[in-house]
């Protein structure tokens, strides 16, 4: 889990302190999230299967699009903000780590959501729907960013003037990204709370319906607390000693 904070003088700072009070909370709100996920389809839809079963192989989708594509996304936004106190290299490589690791589970969720349209009998239309339109378009937002970044600021030889003009652009895309994957999430779950949550019905707000309302509550809460604490300019990390002696090195071999 993404919890430990450096601890330096500067951050008895009062907004540093905020920060830390908010960051915690954004830690129990996604791993709450990702839990009541898994509560969900496993009392509500049967649990985990394989394509054997093209109803059960569906609910690693919401698994694992809530644990990489918004918690671990959220995370490596939070990554420089959370670990301020590490240098800025190990910073970069664990952004890069925990972003590749997302759009691992995200490729997986995505192939389990077409294998379960794909082999149901009789198979059911493929990207029909605003949900899979946005959600897709948050994918490949999602990986031309990582390529995008991984070019500019981990390639050897990209020069440090490129990586400045790189660096609004990344910042934006980054956080349009991650907004667009929580509004998908949302449309998502309120779809498939219309579709699957039938006997009673979902409009006469069943246990099953409570928990999945409950849970796109707390993805709307978790986006808002990742966006706020990437964006408050106070909560912004300041360079240590290493990262000056990192960057006089790296104009040195230019």
């Amino acid at each position: 889990m993404l919890f430990t904070l450096g601890g330096t003088k500067s951050n008895m700072d009062p907004a540093l302190i905020n920060f830390k009070v908010l960051y915690v909370l954004t830690q129990l709100c996604g791993l709450t999230m990702i839990v009541l996920v898994g509560t969900w389809i496993g009392q509500h839809f049967g649990g985990l299967g394989g394509s054997s079963n093209p109803k059960l192989e569906f609910n690693w989708h919401p698994l694992f699009m809530t644990i990489g594509f918004i918690y671990l996304y959220g995370n490596s936004i939070l990554v420089y903000r959370g670990f301020r106190t590490t240098r800025k290299k190990t910073l970069k490589l664990t952004h890069a780590g925990i972003h590749m690791a997302a759009f691992v589970l995200t490729v997986i969720a995505l192939k389990t959501v077409f294998d379960s349209h794909n082999l149901n009998s009789p198979p059911i239309p493929n990207l029909y729907s605003l949900h899979s339109w946005l959600g897709l378009s948050a994918v490949i937002i999602f990986s031309l960013q990582y390529v995008a970044g991984f070019v500019a600021f981990l390639a050897p030889g990209i020069r440090e003037n490129y990586k400045i003009a790189m660096m609004p652009l990344h910042i934006y895309f980054g956080l349009f990204g991650f907004v667009l994957a929580i509004a998908s999430a949302v449309m998502g779950l309120t779809e498939k709370a219309i579709f699957a949550i039938t006997s009673p019905p979902y409009s006469t707000l069943p246990p099953a319906g409570i928990l999945a309302n409950v849970i796109g509550v707390l993805y709307v809460v978790f986006g808002a607390l990742v966006v706020y604490l990437a964006t408050e300019p106070s909560y912004r990390r300041k360079p240590i000693p290493e990262d000056t002696a990192l960057l006089s090195s790296g104009s040195a071999n230019e």
